[in-house]
């Protein structure tokens, strides 16, 4: 392992650099719902430490998936079957899995990581559009510097676990040379770089419009069923569910534009 993280070869393969762009900007995209995330959980934070939240909550992020690389037999290993149960005959359809092991699903210990962080994700979200809707955004300075930072770190970690287990899965399948180790840690830290330079854009957009916050808080909710339905074996193009997203982000765009459209003549009129 030691010589695959040092064996810097690669350097000199057109193809390698090919592939060191893709796994970068594959990276970034898997890591937005992670900006988001952690915007969503430092904006419950007083003002003067949100900047470092983000930064530690990322750094976190970083850590995870380069010990995860560093785990690349482990981590491959987690896919093996940790128990078995049965699938009732109408989920066969949508479980092809079961329906070719005779109605018996294999639970793995990834399978199970899926579960419990896509079941936290929902939760965490559903529990902040409660706060939005019972107006708790109006709480005061005092009560706003409540909220623990060593609890929003762990918070973060947990699910940073989850999403970079994805993460890496995905890096190992694209490069599809696990002793190329060195090449997925460089993509990992260039992605995470770029996120951290755009966390503090992105934190402030998503805190600044109420609305886009929600919607946010809805995609959570969406890519938490979809990591529990992938937990249970459930076979969901991720294609449509990052097309939905960008589509209701596009919208919620355009409401946006239409709303300062008609307070500039409002502010004009005053």
């Amino acid at each position: 392992m030691i010589a695959s993280l040092l064996d810097f070869h690669w350097f000199s393969d057109p193809q390698a650099w090919g592939a060191l762009l893709t796994l970068s900007l594959l990276e970034i995209v898997l890591g937005i719902d992670n900006i988001v995330f952690i915007s969503i959980l430092v904006d419950r934070l007083p003002e003067e430490q949100r900047k470092k939240g983000r930064l530690l909550g990322l750094g976190l992020a970083m850590i995870a998936r380069l010990l995860l690389l560093l785990s690349i037999t482990w981590i491959m290993g987690l896919k093996d079957p940790f128990f078995h149960f049965s699938v009732h005959p109408t989920l066969w359809d949508m479980m092809p899995d079961a329906a070719a092991h005779g109605g018996r699903l294999g639970v793995s210990v990834k399978d199970l990581i899926l579960l419990v962080g896509g079941g936290f994700l929902i939760y965490k979200s559903t529990k902040e559009i409660h706060h939005k809707l019972d107006g708790e955004e109006e709480q005061s300075a005092t009560k706003k510097a409540a909220a623990s930072f060593g609890a929003m770190l762990v918070q973060i970690a947990v699910i940073d676990i989850v999403f970079s287990l994805d993460s890496v899965i995905t890096a190992v399948g694209m490069v599809n040379d696990p002793t190329r180790v060195s090449l997925m840690m460089t993509a990992v830290v260039i992605s995470i770089g770029v996120m951290m330079l755009a966390s503090s854009a992105v934190s402030n957009f998503v805190s600044k419009h109420p609305s886009v916050k929600m919607l946010a808080l809805s995609f959570l909710i969406l890519i938490g069923t979809a990591l529990i339905a992938e937990g249970l074996h459930f076979h969901l193009p991720k294609g449509y569910i990052y097309f939905s997203m960008a589509f209701s982000l596009a919208v919620e765009l355009l409401n946006l534009k239409l709303r300062s459209k008609h307070k500039a003549p409002a502010a004009a009129e005053i």
